[in-house]
């Protein structure tokens, strides 16, 4: 262990960092498009509530290696070609607002049915309902399942370990290390520590959030 901290900590840290990135950057637009794709699943028009309903199925089932692989090796087929870092976040992307949309749907069911009357009562129109109403309130909801939903995309960035990132991330690192050095279980110990260490903070920091939105509810 200790020569892996002194042989390649610069370089645990910097793939940590690609890790954190990739992470971050797929579950925010994932949340942000989960948000949009539940406006419409919950929308009075039913082919739009159809499409995302078949949006969600087909992501939500789907594993996130399969969809990396086809976005990767499949679209270049059809001229649609994607570096591989921006493939990995793609392929996130899709699944966590699959995910991310079916959360947020059961947060909706959480909501006092009579709240919405009474916002139709005053004249609001669907968009000023779900924008001040149904959406705040489903996501003070759904904190803990968003916050497990954040921890499983940081997880699902190593399937970058399979495609050739410019900068490697966490698992890629240590495929490298075991090619190269054949250390064995000692450096994807290391890399384990660092994603415990990531969902245990993310965890905390969701309690908290948490705990806010008890208040605010």
């Amino acid at each position: 262990m200790s020569y892996l901290a002194g042989r390649f900590g610069h370089d645990y840290v910097m793939s940590y960092g690609v890790t954190l990135r990739i992470g971050v950057i797929s579950f925010i637009i994932g949340l942000l498009l989960a948000i949009l794709l539940t406006m419409a699943r919950i929308s009075p028009i039913p082919p739009l509530r159809t499409a995302i309903s078949g949006y969600v199925e087909i992501f939500r089932n789907i594993p996130v290696l399969c969809l990396l692989l086809f976005i990767v090796y499949g679209l270049p087929e059809v001229g649609l070609t994607l570096d591989y870092e921006p493939s990995v976040i793609a392929a996130l992307v899709l699944v966590s607002s699959a995910f991310g949309c079916d959360n947020l749907r059961s947060g909706i069911n959480a909501v006092d049915p009579g709240q919405i009357e009474a916002a139709r009562s005053l004249g609001l129109s669907f968009g000023g309902i779900t924008r001040s109403i149904v959406l705040p309130q489903a996501l003070s909801t759904v904190v803990q399942p968003m916050v497990t939903l954040f921890i499983s995309v940081i997880i699902s960035s190593s399937t970058g370990a399979l495609v050739p990132i410019a900068h490697n991330e966490l698992t890629g690192l240590v495929s490298q290390i075991n090619t190269k050095e054949a250390l064995g279980i000692p450096t994807f110990v290391v890399a384990a520590l660092f994603y415990v260490a990531t969902g245990l903070v993310i965890g905390a920091i969701g309690r908290i959030i948490e705990k806010r939105a008890v208040i605010w509810r």
